[in-house]
């Protein structure tokens, strides 16, 4: 019986050491969650080019450093994971209602709502300490600067109040260019103006087309997202008008950039208007359209186009102008 009992008390303690292990992983994975990994993993995407293309021709030293490239995506991790995180403690009540968010970890209450808020905070704090210590001064700044126009401005205020929020909004989602060229430069100059610009034409094109498919779930949520309020017809006017803008603006980056460049842009431009205009003609003929498909092009488009300049500045190809 002795045998017995201790066998059983062994069984016991292995399943409760189990049962630790598996909440810990449950829980470590609810706070990763949080931060929206692969939202992440397309800020940084914008992050090295720009890095790249700002010490482009230097004479001293082609490349950046490594360690500076490394510190700058990680001070940036932790910026956009602070974003995410605060703005889903924003959002934890709509992202209940909405499929597409509704395994969230606040809406699945796998985190409570004061840890995440002081989670969030805290990466925001460390990203700023971080940029200041590893980078400059001016970076730390515009990651605060981000986080803040991210949370106050678009999710508190624009996103629920009118259908221009992702224009406006998106704008937070362009600052990973701009500091990646500050963290190089300690400056902001035109080519990183211009990539801002990319990515600002490029947010509403790309969002309205997931919007679209998910247009139910924002109505139900009580989110003005353009397909909710204006007709699948506008919508894609819309999509071609930022489009145009996005592949114009990717153009104005050509003084600064080689042949390489130029070639990915303007087949990748070409590859993205005719797609969106497919959409277009399509939703005026009443077909059945698949938004989600220029969703994935977009991501595509926005990856293709920084691997040619991330690319043409590591070879310093010769400027077109």
């Amino acid at each position: 019986m002795r045998a017995a009992e201790r066998t059983s008390q062994v069984e016991v303690a292995h399943e409760l050491r189990a049962g630790a292990v598996e909440r810990i992983k449950t829980t470590l994975g609810a706070y990763v969650g949080l931060t929206k990994p692969r939202v992440i993993e397309l800020l940084l995407v914008t992050t090295i080019p720009a890095m790249l293309l700002a010490q482009r021709g230097s004479a001293s030293l082609p490349l950046p450093m490594p360690i500076l490239v490394l510190t700058t995506l990680f001070g940036g991790m932790l910026a956009a994971a602070s974003a995410n995180t605060l703005n889903c403690v924003a959002d934890a009540d709509i992202d209940q209602i909405m499929k597409r968010t509704a395994r969230r970890p606040l809406a699945l209450h796998t985190v409570p709502t004061r840890h995440a808020l002081i989670f969030g905070l805290a990466m925001g704090v460390a990203s700023f300490l971080w940029f200041w210590a590893t980078t400059n001064l001016f970076a730390g700044v515009l990651a605060v600067a981000t986080i803040l126009f991210y949370v106050l401005v678009y999710t508190l205020v624009l996103k629920r109040r009118t259908a221009q929020n992702v224009v406006w909004g998106g704008a937070a989602g362009c600052m990973p260019v701009v500091i990646g060229w500050a963290a190089v430069t300690g400056t902001v100059q035109w080519p990183a103006a211009v990539m801002f610009a990319i990515i600002f034409f490029w947010t509403p094109p790309h969002t309205w087309a997931l919007a679209m498919r998910y247009k139910e779930d924002y109505e139900a949520a009580g989110v003005p997202m353009l397909p909710v309020i204006a007709t699948a017809q506008e919508v894609t006017r819309k999509i071609l008008t930022f489009s145009w803008a996005m592949v114009a603006a990717s153009l104005l980056l050509l003084p600064a950039t080689g042949w390489l460049y130029a070639v990915v842009a303007a087949a990748s431009g070409v590859w993205f208007l005719v797609m969106a205009h497919r959409l277009h003609a399509a939703t005026c003929a009443g077909e059945l359209t698949k938004p989600l498909k220029l969703f994935h092009l977009s991501n595509t488009y926005l990856m293709l186009l920084f691997v040619g300049i991330a690319v043409d500045s590591v070879f310093s190809l010769p400027t077109l102008f």
